[in-house]
């Protein structure tokens, strides 16, 4: 079971949050409200307090309808503060927008951390640019089971001073028509419909670094595009042949057997097989020393002897050869062979080091692997 916690960004119109719990609790089956936290500005922590919380709003409508306790407190509200620590009463210029965008994304980030909550996101409220935030935010760091709304009501009830949810006996509120007549309307007139808004997932597909909005997105679009550039890498060993999209590459079956062995690392043996993305994850790269051994010559020679189906003799010579694995400096010497093919093969030198084989430094040595994107590789047969 998740918790569900209730996320609104809100201004100086507090329906919108009771709108949508009642909306939420009136499902098959109903879902009601584990934690609230609403992102606002001092002017609509204000508006929010004297309303829900003051004249006892909340309460009535979980009384009414029996929902569990529904309590907001000060830690309820987020609320937007300036680059010098300033409450922000209203969003009258750049620098505010800037400041409320990157606290609505810091605060859903933080929130979708919990892989055992479930966030519910309403963007009914608040300035404009505060409901495109909170989208933005969730198709960032959203996963599969977050939602989106926004909440629909009867025109004539919308934004209404006194109505803040259908309540089950039907009363009269008055409306203010734009002429300025009043308009007496019955509450049982009153619809409200909660859209479930869908929205692209980019949460554990591209890895993001950076925490303020802005910088989010230029790093979200710089892996989209290096992502989507990638040519599928295709290996058949029968033929001998490495296809990267329309490239042909050709090496000596000691390279292809190397080459073949550090793909494997990320089509066999990738830690985090629920990921469909590698990203910027090396984890699966092995040490030198991890193709030396007698273990990792005779899982080589496996393919080495498909590099040779005519001639299966090959294969035992390679192993009869290297009684302990492969020297070190034989590896490193291949590897630098195999890297200057790829560099003279590939014209695009922004695809090369997707294709080359890479060396990083961690866990006290240099491991060594591909970092094209494992679902873009394909080893035949």
């Amino acid at each position: 079971m998740f918790k569900e916690v209730y996320i609104f960004v809100a201004g100086a119109t507090p329906q919108i949050i009771t709108e949508t719990i009642y909306a939420l609790a009136q499902r098959d089956p109903p879902v009601y409200p584990d934690e609230i936290y609403i992102i606002t500005t001092e002017t609509g922590r204000l508006r929010i307090q004297e309303t829900l919380i003051e004249k006892e709003i909340l309460k009535a409508m979980q009384k009414e309808y029996g929902m569990p306790d529904i309590v907001l407190t000060e830690g309820s509200f987020i609320v937007a503060r300036d680059g010098d620590g300033r409450v922000i009463s209203d969003i009258r210029n750049e620098s505010e927008n800037e400041s409320i965008g990157d606290l609505i994304t810091t605060f859903v980030k933080e929130k979708a951390r919990d892989m055992k909550t479930r966030l519910h996101c309403s963007l009914a409220g608040g300035r404009k640019t505060m409901s495109f935030y909170m989208g933005s935010a969730l198709q960032l760091f959203g996963r599969p089971w977050d939602r989106l709304y926004h909440v629909l009501v009867t025109p004539e009830f919308e934004s209404n001073p006194e109505f803040f949810y259908r309540p089950k006996r039907d009363r009269v509120i008055e409306c203010r028509l734009p002429d300025g007549t009043i308009k007496r309307l019955n509450t049982k007139d009153a619809e409200i419909h909660l859209a479930e808004l869908p929205f692209i997932r980019l949460s554990g597909k591209v890895s993001f670094k950076k925490s303020g909005f802005r910088e989010l997105v230029e790093e979200g679009q710089k892996e989209i595009d290096t992502a989507t550039m990638q040519p599928p890498l295709i290996v058949n060993l029968y033929e001998r042949t490495i296809n990267i999209g329309d490239i042909f590459i050709e090496m000596v079956p000691m390279q292809f057997m190397i080459y073949t062995a550090l793909l494997r690392q990320k089509t066999e043996h990738c830690r985090y097989r629920e990921r469909p993305y590698c990203l910027d994850c090396t984890d699966c790269f092995p040490l030198i020393s991890d193709l030396t051994t007698r273990h990792a010559l005779e899982e080589m020679a496996k393919d080495y002897r498909k590099l040779y189906r005519d001639q299966p003799f090959k294969a035992e010579d390679l192993l009869n050869k290297w009684h302990e694995g492969i020297q070190v400096e034989h590896i490193r010497h291949n590897i630098s062979r195999i890297n200057r093919i790829f560099e003279e093969g590939i014209e695009d030198v922004t695809l090369r080091p997707y294709y080359k084989i890479t060396t990083v430094k961690k866990y006290g040595g240099s491991r060594y692997g591909v970092r094209v994107e494992k679902e873009k590789i394909k080893i035949e047969p």
